[in-house]
């Protein structure tokens, strides 16, 4: 520099002067600035920043899952693709709209007119199809059509198809419950849409959010019921066959647990897949075992009896005059299916008396009979929770016209719904303690952890413990050897329960439909120790509507597998309940004389073959000779006569002598003496003959004739 010109150096200097100004003014601007975004105005901007990205958005919650009560998944929520399309970024792309729907309508199964008029629109977003199928979804993707995509979104999935259809219900594609569990806890299941923060990109789609991560964040309640899958299995299929075999109209079935009113099983037929409830008509939809009422005809009969019992104005060894079939009440008759002249409160329940059972409704008085029909619960809901369900029909007794305490008392002129029938049948195996009948059993998180477990409820005490025990005895009866259920009587364990035939009537024109009948068995079983309850009605069967016949072989194969299923351990029957019970106070068996008259009491409310008609006014005496006190009971009752027992042992003589004819009623004395050793052997062999060989009622033209003329039997 030292060869240049003084001039030139200066020159240069203030250049390099003026740049280190600009320099450092640059430099100070730029500390200004930031200084202001990120000191000074900070907040401001930072605030503006986030009102573009950073938003609240509201989660759907997934819906919660349906357990049986053993844990296995009855409805669950997946996640499942959906087709969408951007028909401005479609059309952007220069493609042929129309083309394109007839290639969607042919993959997804849909109107190709319908997929053109949404491609076509001036819109950023239509639906396409929700809830494809993965072949669906690869068939479409394999198209590679800008513009169309595909989300993901959340469906109700019943893994059983069928499988509890009526109770669980279904819920729509927007994930709202419309049937069943799924509308009636829509709010637990469903849980409570809440708002999050979320990062969205420039297009709003979110691509951030912490509490997103986790998928128990947004999830409604899981529910565990008190369905057994296994016997919800079994008694559908069971109620299927019976319909499609007596060629019906349709049908229920409810298993109950009569000490917590936990439902066990309810079934209907027919019935609909929940996957894809448009595929069966509306009226497969309905729950028929709350939904539908009718007359309950013979099945009430118990109820009626329970009431004259704990009333006091009907005793169980009490002799009914009926009547010979035909009772005239003013201008109307109650008819019996068969004659008889006299029987007891076990034999009216045994042979299912129209009129036996009438004259114990009569001697009640109305008002009482009205209200034992209402504590056991007919008349008013059983508030289940399940949507649909009617309370049935039992008017006040205010309203009753003159004969209405007669038919009311055997089931005619009211009516009531398969969960009643099994709900008050529970009554009568809980010691008189009728349960709230339930079907959640609790609610849970999804943890597993329980959230809310309502506990079993008494709602009343009915009727005593030792009515509700003495009524089951004589129910036995009934499956016993000559009763009305004998095609419900199941190997290995005594069944209590009883039969029902009822007339349907005809809304139309007035009194009952020809030819319309409901046909249906309400029991339990062990009778000894009730452990299930079960109810069957089915509607309007063709091929005979006898309820014994038609409802009685459901109850048997459903009862028979659940109490299997359960664990409950089959017992060799050796008498029905009422014969292996000592009455009170205990008596010594060593003392003959009094074992003898306890035998006697006992046989009281055994199914004795009653007196028949003066047709028939006499009988052969059997040969009792041999047989032990009981045994020789139970022979002599079934022949229509009374024993006068003398001793203890086994029968040495008799009078009159084997094969004489006597008239029916007649006694005969009988001398016993030991080996006391073989006493209970020949008592038990004896029992055991008794209730073997139960074979199925036959159905004579007279049988048919009276009971179309009754238009009920049980």
């Amino acid at each position: 520099m030292r060869n240049l010109p003084e001039r030139r150096i200066r020159f240069m200097k203030m250049r390099i002067a003026v740049l280190y100004a600009c320099v450092l003014c640059a430099a100070v601007t730029v500390l200004y600035t930031a200084h202001g975004l990120q000191v000074r105005d900070a907040d401001h901007l930072r605030e503006l920043a986030e009102d573009h990205y950073n938003e609240k958005i509201n989660i759907p919650p997934k819906r919660g899952t349906i357990r049986d009560r053993n844990g296995s998944e009855l409805a669950v929520t997946v996640d499942v693709d959906s087709l969408y399309a951007n028909p401005r970024k479609l059309r952007a792309s220069g493609a042929n709209v129309v083309l394109i729907a007839q290639q969607l309508a042919g993959l997804l199964g849909v109107d190709a007119q319908k997929l053109a008029e949404r491609l076509s629109s001036d819109r950023y977003f239509v639906w396409l199809k929700r809830r494809i199928t993965p072949k669906e979804g690869q068939a479409v993707a394999a198209l590679r059509i800008k513009g169309i995509e595909v989300a993901k979104e959340p469906r109700r999935f019943y893994p059983g198809r069928e499988l509890g259809a009526h109770v669980l219900g279904f819920a729509n594609v927007d994930g709202k419950g419309i049937e069943g569990v799924e509308l009636a806890l829509d709010d637990r299941l469903r849980g409570s849409t809440r708002p999050v923060s979320a990062v969205r990109d420039r297009r709003g789609r979110v691509v951030f959010s912490e509490q997103l991560l986790d998928d128990r964040a947004a999830q409604g309640d899981d529910v565990v019921l008190t369905i057994d899958r296994a016997i919800q299995r079994t008694a559908e299929r069971e109620l299927e066959l019976a319909v499609r075999t007596f060629e019906a109209r349709g049908g229920s079935v409810v298993v109950m647990d009569p000490t917590t009113g936990d439902v066990l099983a309810m079934a209907n037929f027919p019935t609909f897949n929940p996957n894809d409830p448009a595929s069966a008509g509306q009226s497969n939809h309905r729950n028929r075992a709350v939904t539908d009422r009718y007359e309950p005809g013979s099945t009430i009969k118990p109820f009626t009896v329970a009431g004259g019992l704990a009333a006091g104005t009907t005793y169980p060894g009490q002799r009914i005059a009926c009547e010979d079939g035909l009772l005239q009440l003013g201008d109307e008759r109650i008819r019996d299916t068969h004659k008889w002249l006299e029987l007891t409160p076990a034999q009216i329940l045994g042979y299912s008396s129209n009129i036996g059972t009438a004259k114990i409704g009569l001697a009640m008085g109305r008002e009482r009979l009205y209200r034992t029909l209402r504590d056991f619960g007919f008349g008013a809901s059983t508030e289940i929770g399940l949507p649909g369900e009617t309370a049935g029909i039992l008017r006040h007794y205010k309203k009753w016209y003159e004969l209405d305490a007669a038919t009311i008392s055997f089931g005619q002129g009211m009516s009531s719904t398969s969960l009643q029938l099994a709900s008050a049948f529970g009554a009568l195996a809980n010691r008189g303690q009728l349960m709230q009948p339930r079907i959640v059993r609790r609610f849970q998180g999804a943890d597993g952890q329980a959230i809310e477990e309502p506990a079993p409820r008494v709602r009343r005490q009915v009727v005593a413990p030792r009515i509700a025990r003495l009524v089951a005895d004589m129910l036995t009866t009934v499956t016993g050897d000559g009763g009305t259920g004998v095609e419900a009587a199941i190997d290995g364990y005594l069944v209590a329960g009883k039969t029902g035939t009822a007339q349907k009537a005809d809304h139309i024109h007035g009194g009952y439909a020809e030819g319309k009948w409901t046909s249906s068995f309400v029991g339990f079983a062990p009778a000894e120790k009730p452990r299930l309850v079960i109810s069957v009605m089915i509607d309007e069967p063709l091929i005979a509507h006898n309820g014994g016949m038609v409802a009685g072989p459901t109850f048997r194969r459903v009862m028979e597998a659940s109490l299997r299923h359960l664990g409950v351990v089959a017992t060799e029957v050796t008498a029905p309940v009422a014969q292996k019970r000592k009455p009170a106070p205990t008596v010594d068996t060593e003392d003959a004389d009094a074992k003898a008259a306890a035998a006697v009491a006992v046989a009281a409310a055994l199914p004795a073959q009653p007196q028949r008609t003066p047709t028939d006014e006499e009988q052969t005496v059997p040969d009792l000779r041999g047989q032990g006190a009981r045994g020789a009971l139970v022979m002599a009752q079934k022949a229509g006569l009374a024993v006068r027992l003398r001793g203890s042992g086994l029968v040495i003589t008799q009078s009159p002598e084997p094969l004489a004819i006597v008239p029916l009623g007649g006694v005969i004395d009988v001398t016993l003496e030991p080996p006391a050793a073989r006493i209970k052997a020949d008592d038990e062999a004896a029992a055991a003959a008794a209730l073997s060989g139960a074979g199925a009622p036959i159905e004579t033209p007279e049988l048919v004739v009276a009971r179309q003329a009754g238009g009920h039997d049980g």
